[in-house]
């Protein structure tokens, strides 16, 4: 009787795959599941010259739509505070422009689609 993955085992596996693709397009690793006062930030990469906030969404159907239509304003709200935590901890990296991309991950059909949306929302003011 095989046992049916958690939550956390299904997040770590999409966030593994998100970063592997990522790397394979390029961008670096700098740090994997920045955890801060306001939340966490699953993968935050470097892209050339700019810093990339990366969050990750999986689906087991679109159902409910895709990972990405996921990302409310109150989520992109806190992945702007963690953020500017983040850059303020880091000032060496806070001289790059910054981005926040999402990574949505979908299994339909047995086939795994990832979805990259580059620059996916932005930060206001």
């Amino acid at each position: 009787m095989s046992k049916k993955p958690t939550s956390l085992q299904v997040g770590n596996t999409a966030e593994t795959l998100a970063c592997d693709y990522l790397q394979q397009q390029g961008l670096e690793l700098l740090t994997r599941n920045y955890r801060a006062p306001f939340g966490e930030l699953d993968l935050i990469m470097q892209d050339h010259d700019h810093m990339v906030f990366v969050e990750v969404r999986f689906r087991r159907h679109l159902r409910y739509g895709s990972g990405a239509d996921s990302v409310t304003t109150v989520k992109q709200d806190k992945l702007i505070k963690t953020a500017l935590y983040y850059l303020q901890q880091h000032p060496k990296q806070a001289k790059y422009p910054a981005r926040f991309d999402v990574i949505s991950i979908s299994t339909v059909d047995g086939q795994t689609d990832v979805e990259w949306i580059k620059d996916a929302f932005q930060a206001e003011g």
